[in-house]
C-alpha cells in the first residue's frame, strides 16, 4: 500500500518561499497568479494491507515527525 502525504503551511502562516515564487512568476509576466503556497509531498510504500491500521500508523508518523503541526497541516491519501 502507498501513502501520499501532502504537507502545507496553515492559513495565516507566512510562506516566504511561496512569496519568492510568486515574485519570480510575476517577473516572468505571469500576472494572472494571485498567490502561491509551497508545500511538500511525501510518498511512503507501506508493508500493510489493513487500511485502518495504515491510516493510524501514517497519522502518528505525521504527528511525530513528518509535519510540524504547530504551523503545518497535512492530508493523507492511501492508494
Amino acid at each position: 500500500m502507498k501513502a501520499i502525504i501532502n504537507v502545507s503551511l496553515k492559513a495565516g502562516v507566512l510562506d516566504s518561499q511561496g512569496k519568492a515564487v510568486h515574485h519570480a512568476l510575476s517577473s516572468l509576466h505571469f500576472d494572472n497568479v494571485s498567490d502561491v503556497r509551497v508545500g511538500k509531498q511525501i510518498i511512503l510504500q507501506l508493508n500493510e494491507t489493513d487500511k485502518t491500521k495504515a491510516m493510524q500508523d501514517v497519522t502518528i508518523m505525521c504527528e511525530e515527525l513528518l509535519a510540524n503541526t504547530v504551523i503545518e497541516d497535512y492530508e493523507i491519501e492511501l492508494v
